[in-house]
């Protein structure tokens, strides 16, 4: 009786370790190379698989995952003899297990070290003045180079990106002072600029204040040759006025004697006026004559009647 269960317990273990070595559960986004007899049977996708027992062996187990691999710093030679320091990461992704399996022993440390002599090379091809604005370029040089190599292996290099471009102390210290002259220049020529933008606007605000002081002195002198040229009208006018109604009045009755009274007057205030801003006087014989100057005046008047 004891013997018999020895027998079924040892039967049960090894039932386990049949089931345990034959019955495979693969987890998502991996796969797991199988082989048999040491040749390769196939690859089993994520789910429940049951294998031959003694006769397949899971071989190689790979996940499909999109993986990060990082490339250690290395020393890289610019076109212009300077050394960086330069480090990046690289993500790929196994696209077929059994040739990742079997075309290369160690894919991982194949693509670093493929990844580290790849960069070297693009790097030497520009100088360290290129070197941070071309890493885009860089970059994408790099991945098209590596996809090329790890085509057979099974991988897809997906992207490459640098981390870290590290020159020596002294290129960096060089680096800063070349920046900071730059800024300095550029500091310069902004204010250079402000100083000429803003001597042209005030050149331009005095021609343009000049042009509108012109224009407003020639406006003001023609109002003023027009308002002397109104005036005088009027002051034509008003006399043309005046004389046409003292000839009027002269034909009036008693118009002759107000114009001898007239004249007499003004004969002697003038006359008063010469004796009294005068320091010498020479007079004529006849300066007493008031009569003959009205005689003289009033012929006048009579004629122009004519």
């Amino acid at each position: 009786m004891e013997g018999g269960l020895i027998f079924f317990g040892l039967l049960a273990f090894v039932v386990i370790i049949v089931l345990y070595k034959t019955a495979i559960v693969v987890p998502q986004q991996s796969a797991f190379v199988v082989e048999r007899l040491g040749r390769y049977a196939g690859t089993l996708d994520a789910g429940f698989h049951i294998l031959v027992p003694f006769v397949d062996v899971i071989r190689y187990k790979h996940s499909l995952k999109e993986a990060a691999l990082d490339i250690p710093a290395q020393i890289c030679i610019t076109r212009d003899n300077v050394q960086v320091q330069v480090d990046g990461v690289l993500y790929l992704k196994v696209l077929n297990p059994e040739r990742t399996s079997y075309g290369i022993s160690d894919y991982i440390f194949a693509i670093s070290q493929l990844a580290q002599t790849t960069l070297r090379s693009e790097v030497g091809k520009i100088d360290l003045d290129r070197t941070f604005e071309e890493r885009t370029n860089i970059n994408t040089a790099v991945v098209a180079e590596l996809d090329k190599a790890t085509e057979p292996w099974g991988v897809k290099v997906l992207r490459y990106e640098i981390k870290n471009i590290t020159p020596p102390a002294d290129v960096l210290a060089a680096m800063e002072k070349q920046m900071r002259a730059e800024r300095e220049k550029r500091a310069v020529i902004l204010t250079s600029e402000g100083v000429r933008d803003a001597a042209i606007n005030t050149a331009e605000g005095d021609k343009q204040q000049t042009i509108k002081n012109s224009e407003a002195r020639r406006q003001q002198q023609i109002n003023e040759a027009e308002g002397q040229a109104a005036a005088i009208l009027a002051v034509a006018t008003a006399t043309a006025e005046g004389i046409k109604r003292v000839a009027e009045a002269t034909r009036a009755p008693g118009g002759a004697e107000a114009i001898q009274l007239r004249v007499a007057e003004q004969y002697i205030n003038e006359f008063g006026k010469v004796i009294n801003n005068a320091d010498t006087i020479i007079l004529p014989s006849n300066v007493a004559d008031v009569a003959a100057m009205i005689t003289t005046a009033m012929n006048v008047v009579q004629q122009n009647r004519k």
